[in-house]
């Protein structure tokens, strides 16, 4: 399955570490334009995190060298009540994706993308739809991204509270339960 990323899937990171595991694991095709990673690397460098955005850049660009979307010109025809994302949904058509994944779900309505044939997703539906149908997979991800995280921060944390500190709290649920 193709599933574009929205930059606030991206950044932060716990989020965008989970999901590149999934991809990682083939469990989907993840999509982006160049748009959306510079969005991403400048809500890093407001957050003074543009070193460690650059690189992750680098990173996603030599493991996943087909995700980025080559993107025609600016489609008018295209609508959604934030002009501002109307991009998103252009690379999501433009990549042939089946789902939009974002946080941002006002700005996407489900009537407007159901006529372009993509569904909306949130990441916690997403991820949790994901962990019922590969539930080890999902749990040894969660683990890998727990233990990195601790590692840099060198703070420990359960994976139940990473994951509803990261908006993911139907799937901190199911792996806890």
């Amino acid at each position: 399955m193709r599933v574009l990323l929205d930059t606030c899937v991206i950044y932060p990171s716990i989020l965008r570490s989970i999901l590149l595991g999934a991809a990682s694991k083939d469990l989907f095709v993840p999509l982006w334009s160049e748009r959306i990673i510079e969005e991403w690397r400048r809500a890093a460098a407001r957050n003074h995190e543009e070193a460690e955005a650059t690189i992750e850049i680098a990173l996603l660009r030599v493991n996943w060298p087909n995700a980025q979307v080559k993107m025609g010109p600016e489609d008018h025809n295209l609508f959604l009540p934030d002009e501002n994302d109307v991009h998103v949904l252009q690379a999501a058509i433009e990549g042939k994706a089946e789902e939009l994944l974002t946080a941002n779900l006002k700005d996407f309505p489900t009537t407007i993308l159901s006529g372009h044939g993509l569904i909306r997703r949130s990441p916690d539906d997403f991820l949790l739809e994901m962990a019922m149908a590969n539930r080890l997979e999902i749990l040894e991800i969660v683990e890998a991204v727990r233990k990195e995280a601790i590692r840099r921060s060198g703070v420990s944390i359960n994976n139940r509270k990473m994951l509803k500190s990261s908006r993911l709290p139907r799937l901190a649920k199911f792996i806890a339960g």
